[in-house]
């Protein structure tokens, strides 16, 4: 009899431990390092959505701005590693550990405290101006600043984030200055030139496509290797003759040690999630075509993203923020 008792205890404490391990169990909190109306909130939101649907539970967006994305990219680096804190983080995730050794800080985290889960999206960014900045090429904007000397501003996501680099590269190759003011992500940048407190900024086609389209932004030169085809009309950098290219792209990432069985569910979950007709139709909305890629090829990508953008902060150097 009492071993009987004992292993029908046995049975129902293996059961229960069994049903602990399923993932997930619970809601997941997806954090964007960001306000809403940037790239990563507009491509994390039919993230979560479609991830949702997969999983059969919540997947709720947390945003987490501040310090260019450092606070949520932290915060997801020293979360508990168990499925249940994941990220959808820009570029810029690569470039602040790297910006802060230049200030002699000790990073808030180091780029071996993140997984990669799967790359999202990946666009080159386009220049935008206010319609009253009277300058509608390169050239004239070149000459504009110039004759300026200093005193067009240009808004960013923050120090080193992902909009504050290309300006960088920008200004760095064609020798310009200008003036950076500094946001928390790439919606309140949008709205600091929409509501003409600075002359412009940089944007992700996700995030300025529907104000184009509004023509309460003019675009004037993009980052990529080739025309964005939603842009057509918008030269490049390459082709006026500048070696210039960058592009934003938006991953998801989950803390290092997150168990694999576990890193499994979700990986095969995104794959599954960016294949739903309705994340696709987001993503196709705001031009941002999905460029999936699953964690071992993301992280041979993120890799030498890094590297090369280690490489630009080095070549910019320190840049003092403005107050």
């Amino acid at each position: 009899m009492k071993n009987g008792l004992a292993c029908v205890l046995l049975a129902l404490t293996a059961a229960a431990a069994s049903a602990q391990d399923v993932y997930p169990s619970r809601p997941i909190s997806m954090i964007v390092p960001f306000p809403p109306g940037g790239v990563a909130d507009i491509t994390g939101r039919p993230t979560a959505a479609a991830l949702e649907k997969v999983l059969k539970q919540p997947v709720t967006i947390n945003n987490r701005p501040g310090a260019g994305g450092k606070v949520g990219n932290a915060a997801v680096a020293n979360a508990k590693p168990d499925g249940y804190t994941i990220m959808m983080a820009l570029s810029s995730v690569s470039v602040l550990p790297e910006a802060d050794k230049l200030f002699d800080l000790k990073p808030a985290y180091t780029l071996d405290q993140l997984a990669p889960v799967a790359l999202i999206s990946a666009d080159p960014v386009i220049l935008v101006v206010h319609p009253s900045v009277p300058a509608k090429t390169l050239p004239e904007l070149v000459a504009l600043a110039r004759q300026k000397q200093g005193q067009l501003s240009f808004s960013t996501s923050g120090v080193y984030g992902a909009l504050h680099l290309p300006m960088e590269m920008f200004l760095h190759a064609l020798n310009l200055k200008m003036r950076a003011v500094h946001s928390t992500g790439g919606g309140p940048a949008i709205t600091m030139v929409l509501g003409g407190h600075v002359d412009m900024t940089v944007g992700g086609p996700a995030a300025i496509t529907a104000q184009v389209n509004a023509g309460k932004l003019r675009p004037v030169v993009g980052w990529g290797a080739r025309r964005h085809e939603a842009f057509p009309n918008v030269p490049t950098f390459k082709e006026l003759g500048y070696d210039i290219e960058y592009y934003i792209w938006a991953g998801m990432f989950a803390p290092k040690a997150t168990p694999e069985p576990v890193m499994r569910v979700l990986r095969d979950a995104t794959r599954k999630a960016v294949e739903d007709p309705d994340f696709r139709t987001s993503m196709a909305r705001v031009n941002s075509p999905v460029q999936y890629l699953d964690a071992p090829e993301f992280a041979k990508y993120w890799a030498a993203d890094a590297k090369r953008l280690a490489e630009v902060v080095r070549v910019i150097g320190r840049v003092e923020e403005q107050k």
